[in-house]
């Protein structure tokens, strides 16, 4: 199986910090040439099959981030997966321990849309045989802060010359309009996109798209993704916590989940389990090391479920192979 080396993983934690990177500058801070990163880029897309992925903050449109447990028949799973990463609001879609749950994050557009999944679509699916919705309430971690920022491939030196300005502070929502649409939309299937390709999807001019992207990132609605396969990194053990925590301690627990090298993603949530964590382990025992020895030792955490996920069926674009 190949395995990423050194090179390849500094190249993959610049990608995290900047998707848009061009090759020349991530090359000029790795010390070596165009060349080398653009072959480099190639392989692993072929390999390891990366991609980046332009990704808009919800939150900063005002919008509202769902996760959704949902459990059926062993027969349905699948197919219900299947159905649930077709759809535009999904954003992650999970075969969960057992083969009989399916993990769902959704981002819901508008309230009528989060109701007709919610209450109307879910509720009518056949061999569903319970569902549970939890509506994210803070992000601790993820998003434009990916799993490959803990990797440590990259010097600090070299990090602080890849890292894009941060967003501006906002109070309100950002409002879209059609031409940002259709850039996110496109950014969506490829964060790397051509200047030109960026101008005929906006219908303007390639210094304005470029504008727009610009603009869209420092409002802090826009940011990029990097999409791999982890086994070839050596990770094979992936699982959802859900975690019951007193209330007065739920901030400093989410801090200090958000601050381990296992955890990708970690917000505070509504329902019975306050806090839910997607970890990544290179192996079951370092999994249960992790659970005993650090999840276990955080103060204030009362009950952990760990939930191994089987297999990824979507993490933020479809793909019927996966």
């Amino acid at each position: 199986m190949y395995r990423p080396d050194a090179l390849d993983l500094c190249l993959l934690q610049a990608l995290q910090l900047d998707g848009r990177a061009p090759f020349s500058r991530i090359a000029e801070v790795l010390g070596v040439s165009d060349q080398t990163v653009a072959r480099r880029y190639r392989r692993l897309r072929t390999e390891a099959r990366l991609s980046v992925i332009g990704t808009a903050d919800h939150s900063r449109l005002g919008r509202t981030n769902w996760i959704v447990r949902l459990r059926c028949t062993p027969d349905a799973a699948e197919p219900l997966a299947d159905a649930l990463a077709r759809r535009p609001d999904t954003s992650y879609i999970g075969l969960m321990s057992g083969g009989t749950e399916v993990m769902c994050a959704m981002k819901p557009r508008s309230r009528r849309d989060r109701d007709e999944l919610l209450l109307d679509r879910i509720p009518r699916t056949r061999r569903v045989t319970s569902a549970d919705a939890c509506c994210v309430l803070y992000h601790f971690y993820g998003g434009p802060s990916g799993w490959l920022n803990k990797i440590d491939a990259l010097e600090p030196a070299q990090e602080a010359a890849l890292r894009p300005d941060p967003p501006e502070t906002m109070d309100a929502p950002v409002a879209l309009d059609p031409s940002d649409e259709a850039l996110l939309e496109l950014l969506r299937h490829d964060g790397r996109a051509t200047v030109a390709d960026l101008a005929a999807a906006t219908g303007q001019t390639e210094s304005g798209a470029k504008r727009r992207v610009t603009r869209l990132r420092r409002a802090g609605v826009l940011y990029f993704q990097v999409e791999y396969d982890h086994e070839p990194l050596g990770y094979g053990a992936e699982a959802v916590l859900w975690l019951k925590v007193a209330p007065p301690r739920l901030r400093s627990v989410g801090q200090a989940l958000a601050g381990h090298r296992e955890v990708r993603f970690a917000a505070a949530v509504s329902g019975r389990a306050n806090i839910m964590a997607s970890v990544l382990c290179r192996t079951t025992e370092e999994l249960f090391a992790y659970l005993a020895d650090r999840v276990g030792s955080i103060q204030g955490v009362q009950a952990v479920e760990a939930v191994p996920t089987l297999r990824e069926i979507k993490t933020l674009t479809y793909d019927p192979r996966r």
